[in-house]
C-alpha cells in the first residue's frame, strides 16, 4: 500500500512538468522513445520483414499506434494545462487555441471531441497507451492477410496501368473493411476498459456513424496511393504512418465519449471525483 501511494505520488509530480509550462514533459519523453523504436525499425525494416514479416508487421503496428495514442494525449494535456490557468486561454496559448478551434470544427458536432478536463484521464495514462499499442500489435496480423488477399484476387501486371485494379482495391477495402474494423475497434477498446454489452451498444450507437463518415473523407485517396505505388511489404506500414492522425482522432473520439458517459451517469457516494 505504502509502495503504490509512493508511486501514485511520483508520477502525479512528474505529471505536472511542462516544457515551457505547455508541453507536457512524460508525453515528451514517450513520444521520443517510440520515434526512436520506430527510427531503428525503419533501418532495418526490410532485414526483419525477409526474415519475420507478421511479427515486423505487428510491432511497427504497435509502436506507431502507440504514438498515435501519445500525440493524441498530448493533445489533451496541452488545452488542459491551457484551461486550467486563471483566466483559462490567452493569446499566447497558441498550440492550446488551434487544438481549440479543431476541436470545435471536429465532425462531431453534436459534443466536444475533448470534452470537459474534470472526466478526462489523467495527464499520461499508460494503461489506454498500453491498449491502443496491444490493439495495433493484434490487428497487424488481420491487415496484413487482408492486403494479401486484395494483392491476390486484384492482380496489377504490366500489361495495364493498375489504376482499375486499385479502384478495385479500395472498392472492397473501403466497402467491407473499414466498417467491420471500425466496429471491432470500439467494441475491442470498451471491453479492454472493462464495459460490457450495454457500454458498447451506447459507444457503437454515438460513435460508428460519425467515424465511418470522417473514414470516408480520409481513407480512399490515402488507399489509391497505397494501393496503386507502395510494394505489399509497405502497404500496411504507410497506412500505418498516415493512420497515426487517424488513430490519435480515435483515441479522442473514444475518450470523448467514455467522458460523456462519465459526466451522464452520477457518481457512487463513496467515490469522490478529483
Amino acid at each position: 500500500m505504502a509502495f503504490d501511494v509512493q508511486r501514485r505520488r511520483f508520477f502525479r509530480i512528474l505529471n505536472s512538468k511542462y516544457i515551457y509550462g505547455r508541453v507536457p514533459l512524460v508525453h515528451t519523453i514517450i513520444f521520443l522513445i517510440e520515434m526512436a523504436i520506430v527510427t531503428r525499425l525503419v533501418t532495418k525494416f526490410n532485414t526483419y520483414y525477409t526474415e519475420r514479416p507478421v511479427l515486423t508487421m505487428m510491432i511497427t503496428n504497435a509502436v506507431l499506434g502507440g504514438i498515435a495514442d501519445t500525440v493524441a494525449q498530448s493533445i489533451t494535456a496541452i488545452r488542459l494545462a491551457a484551461l486550467r490557468k486563471p483566466g483559462g486561454l490567452t493569446k499566447d496559448d497558441t498550440i492550446a487555441i488551434e487544438i481549440h478551434e479543431l476541436d470545435r470544427r471536429n465532425p462531431l458536432n453534436s459534443q466536444e471531441l475533448i470534452p470537459d478536463s474534470k472526466f478526462l484521464p489523467p495527464p499520461i495514462d499508460f494503461e489506454r497507451l498500453t491498449r491502443f499499442m496491444g490493439y495495433g500489435f493484434l490487428m497487424a496480423p488481420v491487415q496484413f492477410k487482408w492486403f494479401q488477399f486484395l494483392s491476390r484476387s486484384f492482380p496489377m501486371d504490366a500489361k495495364s496501368s493498375g489504376f482499375g485494379a486499385a479502384i478495385k482495391r479500395v472498392a472492397f477495402d473501403q466497402l467491407i473493411f473499414a466498417p467491420v474494423g471500425i466496429a471491432a475497434f470500439f467494441t475491442a477498446m470498451t471491453v479492454a476498459e472493462g464495459g460490457g454489452r450495454r457500454a458498447i451498444s451506447h459507444k457503437l450507437r454515438d460513435m460508428y456513424l460519425p467515424t465511418l463518415k470522417a473514414n470516408y473523407m480520409v481513407w480512399p485517396l490515402v488507399q489509391i496511393i497505397n494501393f496503386r505505388l507502395m510494394p505489399i511489404q509497405f502497404q500496411l506500414p504507410f497506412v500505418s504512418t498516415v493512420g497515426i492522425a487517424w488513430t490519435a482522432y480515435l483515441s479522442l473520439s473514444n475518450a470523448a465519449e467514455d467522458a460523456m458517459v462519465a459526466q451522464s451517469d452520477p457518481p457512487s457516494p463513496n467515490i469522490r471525483l478529483a
